[in-house]
């Protein structure tokens, strides 16, 4: 039996589970998975972005409760260190903290227009103006990290929690398929086949349930 458990929702759907999810795999914590039902009225709405809290992912280890992703990151960070989820670098470690904060309370135009949907594509898909600048932050934010830690990812040689907190953006520009310049492309790309998120996409693909609200065609 592992050591800890943590709940998550929809794989196809839902990206504070995907980066909960992602933290534990890159802590190598031990966990097993729960799966939170989609017919629960707190799923539901937390997935069409309804709930004013999220509740999962939600991170078991002993006594310890941790549903915050940012606080399960820094959880994961405080029991397994050598991990290194966080720069060294103390610069580097504010730095990252901070672009990780603005995706954990920010990109609101970006998360309503091109809810994560990793079973659909979107060929052409216009994107609107407000989301567009989301679009563009996200991607300054990209160029920045990758020129100035020298990459592949955004901090460096190795990923951190940075690379967790917008793992789900680079689904959401593959789905709906977003014009990227070459630098922001080539990270995306990265991302994409980082092996936790193939094994992520995988099992979100096999997954049976619908959202009929989010599975619409645009």
């Amino acid at each position: 039996m592992a050591e800890a458990s943590l709940t998550v929702s929809s794989k196809n759907y839902s990206s504070w589970s995907l980066r909960g999810w992602l933290l534990c795999k890159m802590s190598g914590l031990a966990f097993d998975e729960k799966l939170a039902p989609l017919d629960d009225p707190a799923t539901c709405a937390e997935l069409l972005l309804l709930s004013p809290s999220f509740l999962v992912p939600c991170l078991d280890h002993g006594a310890v409760k941790v549903w915050d992703t940012l606080a399960i990151a820094e959880y994961l960070n405080e029991i397994r260190p050598d991990a290194e989820l966080w720069p060294a670098d103390a610069a580097a470690r504010s730095h990252c903290r901070a672009v990780c904060g603005e995706m954990h309370s920010g990109f609101a135009n970006l998360r309503s227009a091109l809810p994560m949907n990793l079973k659909a594509t979107h060929p052409g898909f216009k994107v609107w103006a407000g989301a567009q600048a989301d679009i563009e932050r996200v991607t300054a934010i990209w160029r920045d990290c990758l020129k100035r830690y020298g990459g592949p990812y955004l901090f460096g040689a190795r990923p951190t929690v940075a690379d967790a907190m917008y793992a789900p953006v680079c689904t959401r520009f593959a789905t709906y398929d977003v014009k990227l310049d070459s630098a922001s492309a080539g990270y995306r790309d990265l991302i994409l086949r980082w092996p936790p998120m193939a094994e992520w996409h995988q099992a979100a693909t096999a997954e049976p349930e619908e959202v009929e609200e989010l599975d619409v065609e645009f």
